[in-house]
């Protein structure tokens, strides 16, 4: 019988697996997947660049290349003056032998130089006569390199905060299970209750303080007569309600072996997606992001609303 298990972040990552009754949902969630990147200011202004060997339509197309290239990278950053609370992204050029090295630094709303990426070599004639083919490489080029380094800023900080998820345990209120039938939304709930925590981060009983909630559905579906189809989706939710993730769990099964008893059944389901909603949690938490190998000074700034899934 076959399974596939699929978690969710930022996009759907396919997952296999196989397994017999009575353990149809037997399996391993596998790795979840890098986290995007997620920086710590509330908006990366992009402003058009003074110093940058460019002419003021080169520039501005720069700049507009820059947040558009960072918008792909999941980074909320815009084309427009930096105002007072924003981070910026401040560009430089270095010219040698026929040949432009842009410089990109982002800086904290006090102006403060938090980190620099160096860009891909270009074509000086090229870029000075704002190229847009060139500019645009220039800038497909940066968005990756800037995203990792906003995340590493942002790892910075929390490493520096004794409150931040780095530091210490999640806190999980779990909602418990609907859906299922039989027995199956308290085994389900009993079994996940069991699972999940691994010394590390903690279930409580109640909503007030928890960092994420987590909630289970069962989704059944008769076939045929002889066929039923098994889905169970775990979601996990930020504290402020936006969502963190999903777990899902799909099987097809002989029909009505989930009516009145789910047994075994439970202890399978519920140790596989454990895995992967403790990878959810990890994800949205931090934890996973390295300080750039350049320390740098911490300021406390508001982390940003991502659209993760």
């Amino acid at each position: 019988m076959s399974l596939r298990a699929r978690i969710t972040l930022a996009g759907m990552l396919a997952l296999s697996a196989c397994g017999t009754l009575p353990h149809p949902f037997e399996g391993h969630p596998g790795a979840a997947g890098r986290r995007l990147a997620v920086p710590p200011p509330a908006r990366l202004a992009v402003p058009t660049p003074t110093a940058a060997l460019l002419g003021p339509p080169g520039a501005a197309l720069l700049a507009h290349d820059l947040s558009a290239a960072l918008l792909a990278q999941e980074v909320p950053a815009m084309a427009v003056p930096a105002k007072r609370g924003d981070w910026q992204l401040r560009i430089a050029t270095e010219r040698s032998r026929g040949m432009v090295t842009p410089r990109y630094s982002v800086l904290s709303p006090s102006g403060e130089i938090r980190g620099t990426v160096e860009g891909l070599p270009l074509s000086a004639a090229a870029w000075q006569a704002g190229d847009a083919a060139t500019l645009d490489r220039a800038a497909n080029d940066a968005g990756p390199k800037l995203a990792s380094l906003l995340t590493g800023i942002e790892a910075a900080q929390m490493q520096s905060d004794p409150h931040s998820l780095m530091n210490r345990p999640a806190k999980i209120y779990f909602s418990g299970v609907s859906g299922a039938p039989g027995d199956g939304n308290i085994s389900l709930a009993r079994q996940m209750a069991v699972s999940l925590p691994d010394g590390g981060d903690v279930i409580q009983n109640t909503r007030h303080g928890a960092d994420f909630t987590l909630h289970g559905k069962v989704t059944l579906t008769h076939l045929d007569r002889r066929t039923d189809h098994v889905e169970i989706v775990w979601t996990v939710d930020r504290a402020s309600g936006a969502e963190a993730g999903k777990v899902a769990q799909l099987n097809d099964i002989p029909a009505h072996t989930l009516d009145t008893y789910w047994g075994d059944v439970a202890i399978v389901v519920a140790h596989e997606a454990a895995g992967g909603i403790r990878q959810v949690i990890t994800n949205n938490s931090g934890r996973a992001n390295k300080p750039p190998a350049t320390p740098v000074s911490v300021t406390a700034t508001p982390r940003i609303a991502r659209k993760t899934r």
